[in-house]
């Protein structure tokens, strides 16, 4: 048990907080509507009389299924405020995923966006065996229309009933090296996220954040921040190249954030030298490595305005790589992902636990009030990623003199190829630097003679007919002979998870079919 003398406030009081500080801003604009902060305040106050009525015990969860909404964002809100927990769900997972998130997390409350998800929410509120109430934002033939509901139930006062011990949060990870596991956090591990991110990165003072990655995910952590500083989180319900560029322009966005593909795609889009977006003062992006080259290329046409994050499901934040980072003349610390924040205690080490040397490969590991309190459900595989007082991130990394961190790998993802350990980062990040390659992803492929060969998957920039031999032998004598492929396959595209990441078990299915082993 924690004591509440020394604990944050629950991140929902927060919220609350920063509402009631600005009540005649816009809080949230969408296409085709907006709300005020004071409008948010009474949404969130509606909604949690209703759930409070429900009679849940403390810790229900609250699985949501919903597109980038406001309302759906508040609903989150109110449930912690009456003490119960919230699970999103992805909102491009299968249905199959969405069910056992459900069954997981023992949610025995659904809320559905059923504008977006009607059929994918009649089918989870009918195949969901625990689900007691069915809630839908708007009206559908299946639930109980929560906007309704507020209406009927009157108005009430928001106030927070959860303390430091109750549940809040129960985030699930990306499933890259295996079922989806789900991240718990009380509202002790949960209440310092906003002031680590106002901390270290480089929001700006009146934000006027445009969120078009899902605010289920690394997206919506940026909402509160936003709000403490009294900015507008402008809402998209997709990614789609033009209503991006359009509301950049439209609403003067000056801060964002985009997966490296959403970038991509910007880069290669006919309407990006038409737009005019230098109201832009920080573009965030992460989840997975950036291609170097695409990266200078975004900085010499967008501008100096790119920033990485760095963390995971189980700790976010953990290191940013800043503006002033990103400088094309050291081209080197393009390829890291960061330097960490100051509430994060950040270690590389062996597998003993002990710290190695700067330059050395070793596992990433974190201390912070926000790492999570156990992995629901799965004691022993907690039990191994917090061990001896330390997340184990499972991702592979050295450290320079300065304390900047280079990923070369999931600790999973390493291939074994005639005796040497090869990190498929540090091949990807060798071809991505070459002009005609515009995404890449390596694995180990079975082979008799290397046990595993390094393979390169690789989608071409468009109008571009890389050369496989000269590809090779650009690894050969960056890393040499060991490191290079022993073949290159060309793609039209990469499988990615829902979360915007190469989606490696599936690469790696395809050449491993049939064996005895599998990676990852």
């Amino acid at each position: 048990m924690s004591h509440p003398l020394h604990a944050f406030p629950p991140v929902c009081e927060q919220t609350l907080r920063a509402l009631a500080r600005y009540p005649s801003r816009t809080a949230f604009s969408w296409p085709d509507g907006s709300i005020t902060y004071q409008g948010a305040t009474d949404l969130i106050g509606g909604i949690q009389n209703v759930f409070t009525r429900l009679g849940f015990a403390p810790g229900t969860r609250v699985a949501l299924l919903s597109a980038n909404r406001a309302d759906a964002w508040c609903a989150g809100v109110a449930a912690q405020l009456a003490r119960l927990a919230i699970t999103w769900l992805h909102p491009l997972g299968s249905l199959d995923d969405q069910l056992f998130q459900i069954e997981d997390s023992d949610a025995q409350m659904l809320i559905i966006d059923a504008a977006t998800f009607h059929d994918r929410g009649g089918d989870l509120a009918a195949k969901a065996t625990n689900i007691k109430t069915v809630f839908t934002l708007g009206p559908a033939d299946y639930g109980i229309d929560l906007l309704q509901a507020i209406e009927q139930a009157g108005h009430v006062t928001a106030r927070c009933l959860a303390g430091p011990d109750d549940v809040a949060t129960l985030n699930y990870t990306g499933g890259t090296t295996g079922k989806s596991k789900g991240a718990l956090r009380y509202h002790r591990e949960y209440g310092g996220f906003a002031g680590a991110i106002l901390a270290d990165f480089e929001i700006p003072d009146t934000p006027r954040y445009l969120t078009v990655a899902p605010i289920s995910h690394v997206a919506g952590t940026k909402v509160l921040p936003t709000l403490m500083r009294g900015g507008t989180v402008h809402m998209l319900k997709g990614f789609d190249p033009e209503a991006v560029f359009k509301t950049i322009e439209r609403q003067k966005i000056n801060f964002t954030l985009f997966v490296p593909t959403m970038i991509y795609v910007l880069l290669d889009h006919p309407a990006l030298d038409k737009t005019d977006l230098s109201s832009l003062e920080l573009l965030l992006y992460g989840a997975s490595a950036m291609s170097p080259s695409r990266l200078v290329e975004g900085i010499e046409r967008i501008g100096p305005v790119f920033s990485q994050l760095y963390g995971q499901t189980e700790c976010y934040p953990v290191s940013v790589l800043r503006k002033a980072d990103h400088d094309p003349k050291t081209p080197e610390l393009l390829l890291s992902c960061g330097f960490p924040i100051a509430v994060c205690d950040v270690k590389i080490l062996d597998d003993n636990d002990e710290e190695v040397r700067a330059g050395e490969a070793g596992e990433i590991c974190v201390r912070a009030p926000h790492v999570m309190a156990e992995y629901w459900k799965r004691p022993d595989t907690t039990a191994e990623t917090l061990k001896n007082g330390w997340l184990h991130t499972g991702d592979i990394a050295r450290a320079d003199e300065r304390g900047y961190m280079y990923i070369l790998d999931r600790k999973k993802d390493m291939i074994i190829s005639g005796g040497f350990n090869i990190f498929p980062r540090e091949v990807e990040d060798v071809l991505s630097q070459h002009a005609d390659v515009a995404m890449v992803a390596v694995v180990g492929v079975p082979d008799d003679k290397w046990g595993e060969a390094v393979t390169a998957v690789i989608v071409a920039r468009d109008g571009a007919r890389p050369d496989a031999d000269e590809l090779i032998n650009l690894v050969k004598a960056k890393k040499g002979s060991a490191h290079a492929p022993k073949q290159i396959r060309f793609v039209e595209a990469l499988p990615m998870t829902g979360v915007g990441k190469v989606d490696k078990k599936v690469l790696k299915a395809s050449f491993w079919a049939g064996r005895e082993r599998m990676v990852g």
